[in-house]
C-alpha cells in the first residue's frame, strides 16, 4: 500500500511496512549503520541509525514505515546519540586503526568520521579477549568485535546450515565464538565474504592481510555513502 512519510521536512511516498532505513537511502538521505545489510532481519544490535520517529529515538533498521510517520534524521539530537553510541563501540574495544588489517576498509572507522568523532567522551576499557587462528581459513581478533551479529546470523555451512560463529558470555565477558570443525568446511569464497561483511576487522581472512600499505590507506567516506545509498551494503 502506498503511504506518505515526511523525513526532515521532505514529503517522500513510499511503500508500508518498509524499513525506514532503506526509505532514507532510497530517497538520497543517509544514516549510519553498522548491524544493518539490506534485505536482511536485523536485530538492532548496534542502534548506530537512531533517528527521531515522531519525536521519540528509534532504530532506524527496525522500524517499519507508516502513513503520516515524521522522521528527523538532521537533528543536532539524533546526531549527538548516533556519535556517543559510536564512541560507545570505540571505547568497549580496542580499535587501533593504523595498524589493522581493515583499515581504509572499516565501516566503524567511516562511521566514526562520518559523526565527526576524535576521541571517545567515554573511558577506554581495552577489554583483551584471546585471538583465535585454529581454524584454517580465518583469523578472529576478537578485541575488535562490535557485537554486531552479522556473522552469526548469515555466515552458515553452505550444505547443513549449521551456525558458524556465536556469541558466548554476558556484558565485559562476551566474546565472538567459532566452531573451527564447521568453519574449516567453508570455501575460500565464503570466508572472504564472512570478512567483507564484518563491520571491523574481527574476522580476517587469512589469504588477504592488508589491501593497502600503512600511509596509504585512507577511508574516503564518500564511498560508504555511495555503497549504502545504492543499496550495496
Amino acid at each position: 500500500m502506498s503511504i506518505k512519510i515526511t523525513i526532515d521536512g521532505k514529503e517522500i511516498e513510499t511503500q508500508a511496512g518498509e524499513p525506514l532505513i532503506d526509505v532514507a537511502a532510497d530517497n538520497g538521505i543517509f544514516i549510519p549503520r553498522l548491524c544493518y545489510m539490506r534485505g536482511k532481519p536485523c536485530l538492532g544490535t548496534c542502534r548506530v541509525c537512531s533517528v527521531k520517529v515522531n519525536g521519540w529515538m528509534a532504530a532506524s533498521c527496525a522500524t517499519p514505515v507508516y502513513e503520516g510517520m515524521n522522521v528527523e534524521v538532521d537533528d543536532p539530537e539524533v546526531k549527538d546519540m548516533q556519535k556517543a553510541l559510536v564512541e560507545t563501540l570505540f571505547s568497549e574495544g580496542t580499535h587501533n586503526c593504523p595498524s589493522c588489517e581493515k583499515s581504509g576498509r572499516c565501516d566503524l572507522q567511516a562511521i566514526g568520521y562520518e559523526v565527526d568523532m576524535m576521541v571517545s567522551r567515554f573511558p577506554y576499557r581495552f577489554t583483551e579477549r584471546k585471538r583465535e587462528n585454529a581454524a584454517e581459513l580465518i583469523w578472529l581478533e576478537r578485541d575488535r568485535c562490535i557485537f554486531c551479529q552479522r556473522c552469526v546470523n548469515f555466515i552458515r555451512d553452505e550444505e547443513t546450515g549449521q551456525k558458524i560463529f556465536s556469541i558466548s558470555g554476558r556484558g565485559p565477558h562476551s566474546q565472538i565464538e567459532i566452531d573451527k570443525n564447521v568453519a574449516d568446511k567453508m570455501t575460500k569464497e565464503q570466508a572472504r565474504f564472512a570478512s567483507d561483511i564484518c563491520p571491523v576487522g574481527c574476522i580476517i581472512d587469512k589469504e588477504r592481510g592488508y589491501d593497502h600499505a600503512m600511509g596509504v590507506r585512507k577511508y574516503d567516506i564518500a564511498s560508504i555513502r555511495e555503497r549504502i545509498l545504492k543499496g550495496e551494503q
